[in-house]
């Protein structure tokens, strides 16, 4: 029988391999009987063949000694019957395969065949070769009269032969059947044992999985299947009955589970909602000490904090200072107003960045200040502030009654800290950005009014030097051409003032810049009576409001060094705005000079630098050609034209 810890593949293979062989070594058989009786049949027909042979020589013999006519001819027929005789005898005694034709290995035949063959070879070919050589006819009468007893001999010990081969075919041909029998006996068994082997291998083991599963459909999780073998099957019922198990203990504890993940679903979902009302809080505008503040008080009434307090560090120092704090002494908040980073607990939380649950009575190495400790609390907690991998400060929650926060608690604070980080740094970087702001427009209103007032009052000062000294000389002619150029001086500064006061005024909103433009060289035709003509085209995306500004801005400055300096009495805008945008101011004005010389990009043309500051603030490029008495173009070009977001 196959082994049972074998794999159910390799049982199947050996079983089918022994029936192939048994089956084989049954047909073998069965064939090398079938070509022994072939071999023996033919035996049979050329063993015969030599009895009627010998018969024939008889005849020929008898006809060469009454026949004198053809005696040659009849000697040599008996001549060639004897060789065809032999070569029959011959092939008989040694067999031929290929044929097939061999007489049966059986002891008493092949003692036949030898008397036979010495029969032949010690009387009957002596005695056919005698009368065959004899001259006379009396001694060939005599010879064959001794001839025909020997003859008849000879054929008896030849039907002998034939006899026994006959008989060893019978039993050869009875073995044949009893072969054929027990290959139909083979077959029916070895069926019959395949379809037993495979009911216990295959069936036998599938009913038993099946009748486990439908079991456990119906809820019965104490089913088990007994492991027989280390096939598949084997491995199969092992790996059903782990499953059980585990069904059974999961089944068993399911409803103890179940509260156990509806109790960490509640505490999870009141985390969320404690980061969401938390997160919402911190997405409004407030400043650094109203989102610390809040943060604070939410977070104390929710954990059940006695006080609390926030710390931020101060810029270029290892300090932390109190930001805002509740339920704290003024006596604590005065001495620890400042802390060094490392100095006791929440020093030491925000110089590691780790957060920090401690009871104040247990022992510790740590120097403390114990602070804390004497305005009554138990236990703090310390939690870093963090932005962007930096700790911005921390902040801490006091508790009357010993409380130690576990991980699940102190990973929630820790995520509250880094959400006020990033509001606290979003708020300083709102607060710088304003600055430079601010900084930059004074910066752009101190260069105008340098370009503009500064220079035409510096003027009207020299007039009034002038004036002075014609009225103290008596020239009056003098004096009243000097208040002329002072009345047109403070013209011309009233002028610079009211321009000033249209740039800074200007508020783009929703207007498109094509609309902005138009409205400028309105304003600038009804002030200097200059005409103006404008041209667009436009394909692309608009622009956000803060480049429309800033190119604004670059239009009106150029417009403004017409009325200034160009004496022109006409100006073209055109603008091209698809991928790119394009806008050229032309003038018909009097043109400069562009040459090194010129000092074009000196301090004393604020107002080109002004429009070179602008355009790069934005990514433009500011191109400006003039020529003497033809006037001045001012090319701008911005490549990359910011895309408006929805609001």
């Amino acid at each position: 029988m196959v082994a049972l810890n074998q794999k159910l593949g390799t049982k199947i293979v050996n079983i089918l391999i022994l029936f192939f062989f048994v089956a084989l070594a049954a047909i073998s058989m069965t064939l090398y009987i079938s070509w022994q009786l072939e071999g023996a049949g033919a035996a049979i027909n050329d063993a015969g063949s030599e009895r009627m042979r010998s018969y024939r020589m008889a005849y020929l013999l008898s006809r060469s000694i009454h026949d004198d006519t053809d005696n040659a001819e009849v000697k040599v027929k008996i001549r060639e019957e004897i060789r065809l005789f032999e070569s029959t005898l011959h092939a008989l005694e040694e067999g031929n395969p290929a044929r097939p034709l061999f007489l049966p290995k059986e002891r008493e035949v092949q003692q036949q065949m030898k008397l036979l063959h010495e029969k032949w070879m010690n009387r009957m070919k002596p005695l056919i070769l005698q009368i065959l050589d004899s001259d006379k006819i009396t001694g060939q009468s005599i010879l064959m009269t001794s001839y025909h007893p020997a003859l008849l001999n000879f054929v008896s010990t030849t039907n002998d032969l034939v006899l026994m081969v006959e008989r060893s075919n019978s039993r050869n041909t009875a073995l044949l059947r009893s072969f054929q029998i027990g290959l139909v006996v083979l077959a029916l068994i070895g069926t019959i044992l395949l379809i037993y082997l495979f009911f216990l291998m295959v069936i036998r083991p599938v009913e038993r999985l099946q009748d486990g599963i439908q079991r456990m459909a119906a809820a019965d999780f104490s089913v088990r299947l007994p492991v027989k073998s280390k096939d598949e099957f084997g491995a199969l019922a092992d790996g059903f009955n782990q499953m059980a198990d585990r069904l059974e203990n999961l089944y068993s504890t399911l409803e103890q589970r179940v509260e156990e993940k509806t109790s960490s679903l509640e505490e999870k979902n009141q985390e969320l909602a404690i980061l969401y009302e938390l997160t919402a809080f911190l997405n409004k505008p407030a400043s650094v000490e109203d989102l610390c503040g809040g943060i604070l008080r939410k977070l104390m009434g929710i954990l059940a904090a006695q006080g609390g307090l926030v710390r931020l560090d101060a810029p270029n120092s290892n300090k932390l200072h109190i930001v805002i704090h509740e339920g704290m002494s003024e006596k604590f908040t005065q001495e620890e107003n400042c802390l060094s980073l490392g100095e006791c607990l929440c020093g030491e939380s925000a110089l590691s960045g780790t957060p920090i649950s401690w009871d104040l009575n247990a022992k510790t190495e740590r120097p403390l200040l114990y602070r804390c400790k004497n305005e009554g609390f138990q236990s703090v907690s310390a939690i870093p502030i963090r932005s962007k991998k930096q700790v911005l400060g921390i902040f801490n929650l006091f508790f009357y009654e010993p409380r130690v926060f576990n991980s699940q608690e102190t990973r929630l604070l820790e995520t509250i800290g880094q959400h006020l980080g990033v509001a606290i740094e979003n708020q300083r970087l709102v607060s710088r950005e304003k600055e430079m702001a601010v900084s930059e427009e004074r910066n752009l209103i101190a260069q105008e009014l340098h370009d503009s007032i500064a220079q035409s009052l510096a003027f009207l000062n020299i007039q009034v030097q002038m004036l002075a000294e014609s009225l103290q000389q008596g020239n009056v002619t003098e004096a009243m051409d000097g208040l002329g150029q002072i009345r047109e001086g403070v013209q011309e500064s009233y002028d610079d003032v009211r321009e000033l006061l249209v740039h800074f005024r200007t508020r783009v909103g929703n207007a498109d810049l094509a609309s902005a433009i138009t409205s400028a060289l309105e304003k600038f035709e009804g002030q200097t009576g200059i005409k103006t003509a404008f041209s667009k085209s436009s394909s692309g995306s608009p622009l956000a409001p803060e480049y429309v500004i800033q190119l604004l801005h670059i239009i009106q400055e150029a417009l403004s060094n017409v009325r200034k300096h160009a004496q022109a009495t006409r100006v073209d805008v055109e603008m091209a705005q698809n991928e790119e945008c394009h806008i050229i101011v032309t003038d018909n004005g009097k043109g400069f000079d562009l040459g090194p010389k010129s000092g074009i990009d000196s301090e004393q043309h604020v107002g080109i630098k002004i429009m070179k500051e602008r355009a790069h603030r934005i990514g433009a490029q500011l191109t400006i050609t003039s020529t003497l008495g033809k006037g001045t173009c001012v090319s701008l070009t911005l490549v990359k034209q910011p895309k408006v977001t929805a609001a």
